[in-house]
């Protein structure tokens, strides 16, 4: 048997950084160097694959697999584009400088899965009397998709965990709280006319700027209902449109129009409040005005991505130990999103931990800090303490 791989948290982050896994490109290149590393270990791997085979989720267990109150280490292999960004490096290597590493990745979210691979040794010495289950999931940063069918998996397949670990930058602190995220293509077909016979003509461009607006009055009542708890930047649900298009020239009146449009809101709200509200403005308000000149015009609205927020769960015990290896006093809320409410709704306790500052998450010249780096691994020293039987 050849002998085990051995990386420092350094060379594993270089190693996972430079694959490009741009989300809409394969990650199994990746995955499969994973797979290798652990196979040195004796570890072996599941893969659960995408439909057309270009992309896997990966899940194995340091330890016995069958024993309950296993500590899951979950991360998303993916990362966003680099194209149009003004990046000073190649951001698929690092580059070193001013007490931080540069590269796509670094942050979001490749050096807390690095650090957790890198300790792979250490969980596995002596044999653990805790499980260490490591989950590394495709397409998070298209709608937290690869995820989904993994936790389907562990949910069939294995005991309860005793909590999961999803490692996006939180700077190290818990986080036990986060926003969901709703996002939605809204397509408007009007009539095409001379824009000089308005009254003959449906324009597209005038009823999305009606259904956008009516999304800003929503948004303002959602500041008005503001956030119970006192948590979360901004304290109330958001809703953003990020892209139009739409119209053909300035003579033309528009046929066609859309918009890209999301809301984040509270773990504790209604999700799907204001996708009805929409909807039934748009049947009911603006749909019935445009059919009254073209009968076949159409206002048409898709879901893009889902995912549910994570609720704070006060006194849960995987949360208990999270804070422990963190040496944590409270823990925090945040509005961006992640896979850890979707682990939540399979009924697994979750929480957000790792190196990293989101601020840096998707910019250019993406950094990590180094005192990040080795804030995580003293994290995972004492998990891995942890899961041999010695006090934290």
């Amino acid at each position: 048997m050849a002998s085990p791989q051995i990386f420092t948290p350094r060379e594993m982050i270089e190693k996972l950084v430079a694959f490009d896994t741009t989300s809409r490109l394969s990650n199994l290149a990746l995955i499969e160097f994973v797979e290798s590393y652990l196979a040195s270990h004796g570890v072996s791997s599941l893969r659960v694959m995408n439909e057309d085979g270009t992309k896997a989720n990966l899940f194995a267990t340091l330890g016995d697999e069958a024993a309950p109150g296993g500590i899951v280490l979950s991360g998303h292999t993916d990362v966003v584009p680099v194209e149009g960004q003004d990046w000073s490096s190649d951001p698929f290597s690092i580059v070193e400088k001013d007490g931080k590493l540069f590269g796509r990745g670094t942050s979001d979210m490749k050096s807390f899965i690095a650090v957790a691979l890198a300790h792979v040794p250490a969980f596995l010495k002596g044999g653990p009397k805790v499980p260490v289950h490591l989950a590394l999931s495709y397409d998070e940063e298209v709608g937290c998709l690869g995820v989904r069918p993994m936790i389907e998996s562990i949910v069939r397949t294995m005991p309860r965990p005793r909590v999961v670990i999803v490692g996006e930058p939180s700077s190290m602190k818990v986080v036990n709280a986060h926003k969901g995220i709703q996002s939605y293509n809204t397509k408007v077909t009007g009539l095409e006319f001379h824009s000089s016979q308005t009254h003959l003509g449906v324009s597209a461009i005038q009823y999305a700027a009606e259904l956008i607006s009516f999304l800003m009055t929503l948004a303002a009542e959602m500041r008005e209902r503001g956030d119970a708890s006192g948590r979360f930047s901004p304290p109330y649900t958001t809703i953003n449109v990020g892209t139009i298009r739409g119209g053909t020239a300035l003579n033309i009146i528009a046929k066609s129009c859309s918009f890209l449009w999301e809301y984040r809101s509270l773990p504790d709200a209604d999700p799907s409040e204001i996708i009805t509200r929409f909807n039934a403005y748009a049947e009911e308000e603006v749909l019935p005005r445009m059919r009254a000149v073209f009968p076949g015009a159409r206002i048409e609205t898709a879901a893009r991505a889902q995912s549910p927020g994570l609720a704070a769960l006060d006194g849960d015990p995987g949360e208990t130990l999270v804070m422990k290896l963190a040496q944590c006093n409270s823990a925090e809320a945040v509005s961006y999103n992640t896979e850890a409410g979707l682990f939540q709704l399979a009924d697994i306790p979750t929480v957000v931990c790792g190196p990293g500052d989101i601020a840096q998450a998707h910019k250019p010249d993406e950094f990590i800090e180094l005192s990040q780096i080795a804030e995580c691994e003293t994290f995972m020293g004492r998990l891995a303490g942890f899961v041999s039987g010695r006090p934290i």
